[in-house]
Order: C-alpha cells, then structure tokens, then sequence
C-alpha cells in the first residue's frame, strides 16, 4: 500500500528521506529527517519539487546530516526536537507543541521517548500518513539509546493506535532482516511468511520494502505483539522464566533482537 504524494528517497547505507507533497496539484513538498542533502535535493531537482520545510524526528546524524547544506540552497525551517536546533540555522522547536500547520497541512506531534528521550513522531491525519523516525519499523522497531523498556512500549502502544491505515515512513530498510528475527519468534505465522515472500521481491528490484501499514505491522511486527500468547512464550522459552507483563515481553524481545 502506497500515496503516490510520499517518497523515500534512498541515502546513505539504508536510510530513507522521506518527501511528501503537500497536495495532489502542488510541487511543495516537506522532508522528513534529512540525513544527507545530495541524494534529496536531486530528488527533488528532478521532479520538479519545492522544499518548504523539514521534520526532523531525533537529532542523531544519519538524520540531521543534510539540513545545513539544504538550507544553503533553499532558506526553509526546520521542525524538531530542541537538541536539533544545532545543525540548522532556522530553527523552529516542538517541544511544547501538539499540533502544527504548514502551507495548510496540519501535522500532529507525537511524543515517542525510547530511541532518544525527546524523538517525535509526525501524524498527518488528511492523509493517514506517519513519519515515526526510529520508533516503529516494518517488523521491528528502534533501538533503545537512551529510554527505558517502558518508554518504548509505551511509545509503540501510542502509534499503534492509529488507524490500520495508517502508512508507516520508517527511515531504515530494516525489513528482511527484521523479518528474519520475528519468523524466529513466530515460525508458523503465516503473515510473516507472506510479507517475507514480497519484501525478497522488492529488495531483489531495488524497490523499498516502504511504507507499510499498521495493519500489516499488527499482524507481523513482533514488538506489536507482546500481548499474544505465541510471542509470549517464545520470550519465555528463551528467558528460560515466566514473563507475567507485555512489558516484560517486549524488554526480553529487544534484548533478544540486540543480540540476534
């Protein structure tokens, strides 16, 4: 499932710069965590796209990396997290802020401590689109730099409940390799096979195995399944002990995935 107004545009080893135009009619387009400007601003140049603004999720370099010399091209603001206020000269923070408009968009802040403490999330509900960073990916979700378990879960639990429809602009191609670790965990769930199946198609044609949806990632997303009995005694076969709280479930996962 796709929109034909987002884009992610390959960068660095397996990121994704996301570009997403405002309006079917329109050549204004947001950028969503940058982390280099060549690949973006070619992109761009070569379909006819005006940058209006960036959206950075968290403040690691693979994602800020390209916003100084995109600015010198193109003078646009930079929405974010505080500590991203560093890597660009017009800066607008989001610390305190639920909601935002650009060029008539209206984008909602979601707070999604766990991979940094201050990462953000980006919900454009017109268009049932989010740009969720390093939280959530396609089967798997980010690690934990500097949250605890409970953040994490947490954060997960609050994009989860966004619409089944929601497209998920993750900003790695993580897909096959996360797959790998939830067939693992869940050998005989059929959705996965399924997705493993598509994904090895995509990839073998240099197509992104992105966006994807939360529908699909209910079904086969590990880290969103910390509730069902299956993923729950996978964690405690490899705990070797009874896990009595999804939160519980989820940190043996994560811990398993680090290591895997």
């Amino acid at each position: 499932m796709s929109n034909p107004r987002i884009h992610p545009v390959p960068a660095l080893t397996d990121n994704y710069i996301w570009a997403y135009r405002i309006a079917d009619t329109s050549t204004d387009v947001l950028l969503v965590d940058p982390g280099e400007a060549e690949s973006i601003m070619n992109y761009c140049s070569d379909h006819g796209l005006v940058p209006r603004a960036i959206l950075v999720t968290h403040n690691h370099l693979d994602h800020v990396g390209g916003i100084m010399e995109i600015q010198n091209h193109v003078q646009i603001p930079v929405y974010g997290p505080a500590r991203t206020a560093r890597f660009c000269s017009h800066f607008i923070s989001l610390e305190d802020t639920q909601d935002f408009m650009i060029e008539g968009c209206r984008i909602r802040v979601i707070r999604v401590p766990g991979h940094t403490l201050d990462h953000l999330a980006y919900h454009i509900e017109k268009d049932q689109i989010l740009f969720c960073g390093d939280t959530l990916f396609s089967s798997g979700c980010g690690y934990l730099f500097e949250g605890t378990y409970e953040q994490m879960y947490a954060s997960l639990k609050r994009l989860a409940s966004l619409p089944d429809e929601t497209l998920c602009c993750c900003t790695h191609e993580y897909t096959l390799a996360n797959l790998d670790f939830a067939l693992t965990v869940e050998p005989d769930n059929p959705h996965l096979h399924e997705k493993l199946a598509l994904s090895r198609a995509l990839r073998s044609n240099q197509k992104p195995t992105l966006p994807t949806t939360l529908a699909n990632e209910h079904l086969t997303n590990p880290f969103l399944r910390c509730h069902i009995p299956e993923v729950r005694r996978a964690a405690e076969r490899h705990e070797g002990r009874s896990l009595d709280h999804p939160v519980e479930v989820f940190a043996s996962l994560r811990k398993w995935k680090n290591r895997f």
